[in-house]
């Protein structure tokens, strides 16, 4: 649902379901998701990144916040908020060193509500 949100002329995929269990075989993910009433309204999900060690220095990780998504009527009641605050803990539980995500254009001020700043530090070369 939140891909056809972004692109509403996403077509029927009957690979859909075997291409999404590859991804999700090579790119385990910890899954966050609100409900209300048995009914799922919202998710996001974590992709840890463990960083190489180092001599005399112990690894870290990083996450990556992705896939973020509320269902309309749900939205603006705090939910998505809920869920972020909850990855940002879990990702303090497992001693992260950061927290990354490619905001929309839209979700930009919702993200820096919640402490997200724009990155200085990171290099990237787009394909």
């Amino acid at each position: 649902m939140w891909a056809s949100e972004q692109e509403p002329a996403i077509q029927e995929d009957p690979d859909f379901e075997d291409t999404y269990r590859d991804w999700m075989d090579a790119n385990p993910r910890k899954f966050f998701v609100a409900q209300q009433d048995g009914e799922l309204i919202g998710m996001l999900n974590l992709m840890i990144f463990e960083r190489m060690p180092k001599p005399g220095k112990a690894s870290s990780r990083w996450v990556y916040l992705g896939n973020a998504y509320v269902l309309p009527a749900f939205r603006n009641a705090g939910i998505g908020g809920r869920l972020v605050e909850a990855s940002i803990q879990f990702s303090k539980s497992i001693k992260a060193a950061r927290m990354v995500l490619s905001p929309s254009v839209e979700s930009r001020d919702f993200y820096a509500r919640l402490g997200f700043q724009p990155a200085a530090e990171l290099n990237i070369r787009t394909f």
